[in-house]
């Protein structure tokens, strides 16, 4: 892909730098000519094994409207390759998490918390669950835009509808399922090879919170001659580490959340404002006050994330 000028697709979208890559494609920044806003371009070979972007473009569509879901405007074929055309975002939660030394403060992870926990609740409540939880996926707006500390929900390339959109029919419970996921923050159910449903996507969400209070967690950095002996371990891992271990040392509502959804059953609806609860309870006990002041705000001396990179 070259970057000229002449570069334009969707017939009116100049695509500008590269800005990432996936195991689907790569992402560039872009311009809409006729408004002259920014977007994000994502590419996908057509003759991809796995095909993504249009199931991606269809659960955009599914969702669009919602708070922290990105607009999605184009999606067609570009020469060899599908393209998906959406907003351009800030930085994900991953990438903040590097420029703060991987460590979030406990008020930081409560407000991230509670935002992811909406953005999956209201994915859920669309019947779909995300089944691909990690910092990675969650962005912050751009900055000085009124969604700067918005937390979004980018990538569906693995979303799929959970229950029946009419009749609210959930799908049928299995076991030997092939993983789908990222093996540091799945859940327990989902190394065992059980189909994944909404507590599935909380428990993840547990384990990103616990990543970032304590800069990472027990089951990272294990070696395996194979990458399946390798998830083996990782789920092993998991199911013998007490989450009393896991959360020692923080506040006993992250202890209370995991135990919580590591308990739904499978179709069960989770009480996602119960969950919320227990965070903003985790806060007042810590004296806090939820603000909106996170820690990559604080960052160069208060002029925030930003200022990285001039």
């Amino acid at each position: 892909m070259s970057s000229s000028s002449s570069n334009v697709v969707g017939v009116h979208y100049r695509v500008g730098k590269k800005i990432g890559e996936g195991s689907f494609g790569v992402i560039f920044e872009g311009t809409n000519l006729l408004n002259n806003t920014q977007v994000a371009i994502k590419f996908e070979p057509r003759k991809s094994d796995a095909p993504q972007l249009r199931d991606e473009y269809r659960t955009y569509k599914i969702l669009v409207g919602c708070p922290g879901i990105p607009n999605v405007y184009y999606f067609g074929q570009e020469g060899l390759h599908n393209i998906l055309v959406i907003d351009l975002l800030g930085p994900s939660l991953e990438d903040l998490f590097d420029h703060c030394n991987r460590r979030f403060s406990t008020k930081t992870v409560v407000m991230v918390a509670k935002q992811m926990l909406s953005r999956v609740q209201t994915i859920h409540e669309k019947n779909l669950i995300y089944r691909d939880i990690k910092p990675d996926n969650f962005l912050i707006g751009r900055p000085g835009t009124k969604a700067a500390n918005v937390i979004h929900v980018v990538d569906f390339g693995m979303a799929k509808q959970y229950r029946d959109p009419k009749t609210k029919q959930h799908i049928p419970y299995r076991e030997r399922k092939s993983l789908s996921g990222t093996a540091r923050y799945m859940s327990i159910n989902t190394h065992l090879g059980r189909e994944q449903s909404r507590r599935d996507d909380l428990e993840a969400l547990g384990h990103v919170f616990m990543y970032f209070l304590r800069g990472g967690l027990p089951w990272q950095g294990l070696k395996a001659a194979t990458n399946k002996q390798k998830y083996e371990k990782i789920g092993e891992k998991k199911q013998t580490t007490a989450i009393k271990d896991l959360c020692e040392g923080f506040p006993e509502e992250f202890n209370k959340y995991l135990s919580y959804v590591r308990n739904l059953g499978f179709e069960d609806t989770p009480d996602y404002d119960y969950l919320r609860d227990l965070f903003t309870q985790a806060l007042k006990n810590s004296g806090e006050v939820e603000d909106g002041e996170y820690d990559w705000m604080k960052l160069n001396n208060g002029k925030g994330w930003e200022a990285m990179k001039q």
